[in-house]
């Protein structure tokens, strides 16, 4: 199994989504709220399973399931369609009109109607068919901002569930906790 698909018969994905053009909304973090609203409302509304996340700059990496697999990515349409809006009229309240016109002449490019495009196109799943592929992207999940230097430790970034795995009482959402010793 590999590839970017849901199978039926796989109940974790590790999913990637990227901003248009790479461009770093999340350095400001009433956009990463957004987001972690939205994951919130998805887990407590929609059977969204989520078992591990960061936030970057531009991009996003998640581990999920959910409580009927056939509806992973109509959660996450939602889920993308939702912040979309959310963050277009977060950037016009700003007045952001670089981002605005990036995301504008995105729009254009894609021709889909949509005023602006937030999100390039896709999430991009990997199903995580065994526990040595699982840790792996579980790791590269949370050593994400250790790599790009932002952080010393994986449990230093804010927007990270490295925190709830390490046990900060300071974390931003609630996950759904696996037991991270099968994983090693």
């Amino acid at each position: 199994m590999c590839g970017w698909k849901i199978y039926p018969n796989t109940n974790y994905y590790f999913c990637t989504t990227s901003i248009t053009k790479m461009y770093p909304v999340f350095l400001n973090h009433q956009y990463s709220k957004i987001i972690i609203n939205s994951l919130y409302y998805c887990r407590i509304n929609k059977g969204l399973n989520l078992h591990a996340y960061v936030i970057m700059s531009n991009h996003l990496h998640l581990i999920i399931s959910a409580n009927e697999p056939g509806t992973i990515s109509s959660i996450f349409r939602d889920f993308k369609r939702y912040t979309s809006s959310k963050i277009s009229e977060l950037l016009k309240k700003e007045n952001r009109k670089t981002a605005l016109d990036i995301f504008k002449e995105a729009a254009i490019e894609s021709r889909n109607n949509q005023q602006h495009k937030i999100w390039q196109r896709g999430f991009h799943p990997i199903a995580l068919h065994s526990a040595a592929f699982f840790a792996q992207k579980f790791d590269y999940l949370h050593q994400n901002p250790v790599r790009k230097g932002y952080v010393q430790r994986p449990e230093h970034w804010l927007y990270s569930s490295a925190r709830n795995y390490a046990g900060s009482k300071d974390i931003p959402l609630n996950i759904d906790k696996l037991d991270y010793t099968w994983l090693h």
